[in-house]
């Protein structure tokens, strides 16, 4: 049995999270429940372009936020721990 994830010239679609993470997915799978569809069905090497393309930081939603927000920022400045 072949390892649908790893599938040359399979179908995939890529995923994205509420986190704004990505994950190549098999197009036969379902998609798991907290991601949504960012690129329909298109080939392994189309999906990881797109990957490439669009997950430009790989930090989490809520820790870029986190390290944005002024309390994140001031306490920096202050170099206080």
């Amino acid at each position: 049995m072949s390892n649908p994830f790893e599938e040359a010239d399979g179908i995939y679609r890529v995923l994205r999270n509420h986190e704004e993470q990505y994950s190549l997915w098999p197009g036969t799978l379902d998609v798991p429940p907290g991601w949504d569809v960012a690129l329909k069905a298109a080939n392994r090497q189309r999906c990881l372009e797109f990957i490439e393309e669009h997950w430009t930081d790989m930090r989490p939603v809520s820790l870029r936020e986190a390290m944005t927000s002024p309390s994140t920022v001031r306490h920096a400045e202050s170099g206080s721990s």
